[in-house]
């Protein structure tokens, strides 16, 4: 299985918060994101969106063909993120377009087995990868729009 956490894109500050539109930048960071990861992908994958408005956005970047799951919003925990998306078990790419720090803690929790309030960038991505025998995930990608 991979996973790819994608953070939101940069959105205009406000309230209410799920409401909060990406800003110009945001759009064009989502859109180079995007771009980069469309060639990389397999044939199949899925996305699964934060309900909020910045997230849903920053997902239609890459396709219209997107879940919205609650798991993956802004109040969602670590362990109900990786339970939506059958993380380590599921078998195919996953994309989640979701928010800090529950996807930096996310990050931490798959690749140390520890919940860490690791930090990620407005707009980055962070590419994670089960190891074929089941033990150990690979860190494939840690980008951020700037590096794109």
């Amino acid at each position: 299985m991979e996973l790819i956490l994608w953070r939101h894109a940069e959105a205009h500050p406000g309230y209410p918060d799920n409401d909060r539109q990406l800003t110009a930048a945001g759009l064009r960071q989502a859109a180079a994101t995007a771009q980069w990861l469309a060639p990389r992908l397999p044939a199949q994958y899925q996305v699964v969106a934060s309900p909020a408005a910045r997230a849903q956005q920053t997902a239609r970047a890459l396709t219209d063909l997107f879940r919205t799951d609650d798991a993956v919003g802004t109040a969602a925990t670590p362990d109900q993120l990786l339970q939506a998306v059958a993380w380590p078990y599921g078998d195919e790419t996953v994309i989640v377009v979701g928010h800090q720090p529950t996807l930096g803690a996310v990050a931490a929790l798959a690749l140390t087995g520890k919940t860490y309030g690791w930090a990620m960038a407005t707009g980055a991505i962070w590419w994670l990868a089960r190891a074929e025998h089941g033990r150990e995930t690979l860190l494939r990608a840690a980008l951020t729009p700037e590096l794109l």
